[in-house]
């Protein structure tokens, strides 16, 4: 199965999340693993998913997969 690393620096985790920005609506948008590395966002994993908090005068959108509790596989 392909996997990709989480975009924290050190972290040896495989990625289970995509974190974007929509700098327009100061938006931060986390959902499950896109399809493909795109190069203006963030893979991460379960950990640093679950830790993730937008900038201060953001909102954060959390998507999830019906069925699938947090991030995790």
């Amino acid at each position: 199965m392909f996997s990709r690393p989480c975009s924290r620096v050190a972290c040896p985790r495989d990625a289970v999340a995509t974190l974007t920005f929509d700098y327009d609506d100061s938006m931060a948008v986390l959902g499950p693993l896109s399809t493909s590395a795109e190069p203006h966002s963030y893979d991460l994993c379960e950990r640093h998913a679950e830790r993730t908090s937008a900038p201060e005068g953001w909102h954060l959108v959390r998507h999830t997969v019906a069925g699938q509790i947090g991030f995790g596989t």
